[in-house]
C-alpha cells in the first residue's frame, strides 16, 4: 500500500478525514478522528464528541453488534481475516468521570486483514499510553502512520511485533504537520 494507503483495517480515508468503519452509508455508524478527539456518528444524530483529554488507556477494538459481547475480540478466520461481519466497537476508560466507554462503528464492505486491524489497536494504545492521541487528528500524520503499518505482511503477529511495527510507524509519521 505504500505512501498511497487510505486504509488499514477499519481505518480509512474518506473526504480527507479518517474514520474507523464504513462512512459513506447514511445508515451507518462511524467514528471520525477530529482534532479535537473521536467524533461517534451515528443514523439521525448530531454524534457525540470524546475530547483526547478524557481517554485515559485501555483502548481495544472487539467485533460484533454488541459491545458487552467481549468473546468476539478475536475472530479470524485461518486466511488471517476479520471473521464477523456484524460491526465493531472501539473500547477505551474516560477520566471526568471515570467511565468505560464503547464507540460503535460498522464495517465495509471490504474484508479487513487480522493484522491490520490489531495494528490500528496497537497504534491506539500506545498513543494513548504516551498520552499522544491528539497525534489522531491531523490528517496528514495519520496517513504517515497508517501507510508504515499497512505495509506488513500477514504473518507471526505477536505482541512484540506489534509494539516494533508502531514505534517504526511512530518514527516514520514524524512530527505533527505544521
Amino acid at each position: 500500500m505504500g505512501e498511497d494507503c487510505a486504509s488499514l483495517g477499519p481505518l480509512e480515508l474518506t473526504d480527507g478525514r479518517w474514520r474507523v468503519g464504513d462512512a459513506t452509508r447514511p445508515d451507518a455508524h462511524w467514528v471520525e478522528f477530529r482534532p479535537e478527539g473521536f467524533h461517534q456518528h451515528e443514523p439521525d444524530s448530531e454524534g457525540q464528541l470524546v475530547p483526547w483529554s478524557r481517554v485515559m488507556n485501555g483502548i481495544r477494538i472487539t467485533w460484533g453488534k454488541h459491545p458487552w459481547d467481549t468473546n468476539n475480540r478475536g475472530l479470524y478466520t485461518l486466511r488471517g481475516m476479520v471473521a464477523t461481519r456484524d460491526g465493531g466497537w472501539m473500547h477505551m476508560t474516560l477520566r471526568h468521570p471515570y467511565e468505560d466507554h464503547q464507540l460503535r462503528f460498522d464495517q465495509h464492505t471490504r474484508p479487513y486483514r487480522a493484522v491490520d486491524a490489531l495494528r490500528l489497536e496497537a497504534l491506539l494504545r500506545q498513543l494513548a499510553d504516551d498520552g499522544k492521541l491528539q497525534l489522531l487528528g491531523d490528517p496528514e500524520w495519520v496517513g504517515r502512520a497508517a501507510a508504515h503499518l499497512a505495509d506488513g505482511e500477514n504473518r507471526w503477529i505477536t505482541s512484540r511485533s506489534l509494539r516494533r511495527a508502531v514505534a517504526e510507524a511512530l518514527a516514520a509519521a514524524g512530527p505533527v504537520s505544521p
